[in-house]
């Protein structure tokens, strides 16, 4: 079975074309993705309508790419998968839209899927893939969860952040320190060249007692400290302060991360989200996991951040468990909010 994913949620648009066999995991035989970087970089962020309007522009030429990469054509795809949310409204009606007009041209069925299931089974596409059940992390931009997995549709909300998405915390504290659009990693690279410890950034919720975050205290913290730099920090300054807001905010994840695998008492732990391609925040928890002898895995660097093939994937690996199954009901609905644990 060959499944076509289209990502549009925001400001990736991603297609793939995973096939599955009788057993075992799917396998990725092409995906295409363009970024919108450059687009939303002049506004600070993305911009709704900017987002949806590239996504038509998109979606088709990125489409033929995959297929040809596949050495594939369109009457040879078996099941069109799309995501259906969580995002940005505008931007999954696009994806929505163009995969269930290709199924009704074609006479397939369709699937949607959720967005963040995508990023959860995305490392199964990586050299190294898990086996359930396992703790996932689910860092990103918009999301900072922790989930239990026991297998595909099964998810169990463990903890999750009451404000402020750790990457979120990540581009607005890039943003106060004048570091541009997107901000995470541009935050990432000047907090190598810094020292973690100058600063004295909160750790928010740390010791709470349970495994939901908080971010919004520490942006707030990191804009107190740039007002007391002034107009004109040095370079060794705002070097030190991303640094010191990098180490904030991965002391917390990976403190969170361990105890869920404690609470949980499984021995396996998945991060995935753009968040997870952060070098700092990989380099602790595998030195942490190994300490407790915990198997890590993330995805592919190149399958961090929104793809076709986590689309693709989820759409398989629901089709193969028996969780969902594809309909030729071309009427759709998407879900700009859509709680990962009410799936099924």
């Amino acid at each position: 079975m060959k499944v076509l994913g289209i990502e549009s949620s925001c400001d990736e648009t991603g297609v793939a074309l995973v096939e599955t066999a009788d057993a075992g995991v799917p396998i990725l035989r092409a995906h295409a993705l363009h970024s919108q970087v450059q687009l939303h970089e002049a506004y600070g962020g993305v911009v709704p309508e900017l987002a949806s309007r590239d996504h038509i522009r998109r979606v088709l030429p990125l489409t033929a790419q995959v297929l040809e990469q596949a050495g594939c054509t369109l009457r040879d795809v078996d099941v069109v998968a799309y995501t259906r949310g969580p995002g940005l409204a505008g931007a999954l009606l696009v994806g929505a839209g163009v995969a269930c007009a290709l199924a009704a041209a074609l006479g397939l069925p369709t699937l949607g899927v959720h967005h963040l299931e995508g990023h959860l089974l995305s490392p199964f596409l990586s050299a190294d893939p898990p086996e359930f059940p396992f703790v996932a992390l689910l860092v990103s931009g918009g999301h900072t969860q922790l989930m239990r997995v026991q297998c595909v549709g099964d998810y169990e909300l463990l903890g999750e952040t009451i404000d402020d998405a750790a990457g979120e915390a990540f581009d607005k504290s890039a943003k106060l320190l004048g570091l541009g659009y997107p901000g995470g990693p541009a935050l990432a690279a000047l907090a190598a060249q810094g020292d973690p410890a100058a600063y004295a950034l909160p750790r928010p919720l740390l010791h709470s007692g349970d495994l939901d975050f908080s971010f919004a205290g520490l942006k707030t913290a990191v804009l107190t400290q740039v007002r007391r730099l002034g107009d004109a920090p040095t370079d060794t300054q705002r070097a030190n302060l991303a640094a010191s807001t990098q180490a904030a905010i991965v002391e917390v994840l990976v403190k969170k991360s361990l105890a869920a695998l404690k609470t949980t008492g499984l021995a396996r732990l998945v991060v995935s989200g753009g968040v997870g391609a952060n070098r700092e925040l990989r380099r602790q928890l595998d030195a942490a996991c190994a300490r407790r002898r915990v198997r890590v895995h993330y995805p592919e660097l190149a399958l961090c951040t929104d793809n076709g093939a986590m689309i693709a994937l989820a759409a398989a690996m629901r089709l193969q468990a028996g969780r969902s199954r594809a309909t030729p009901d071309y009427g759709f609905a998407v879900r700009p909010r859509w709680p990962l644990q009410d799936i099924g």
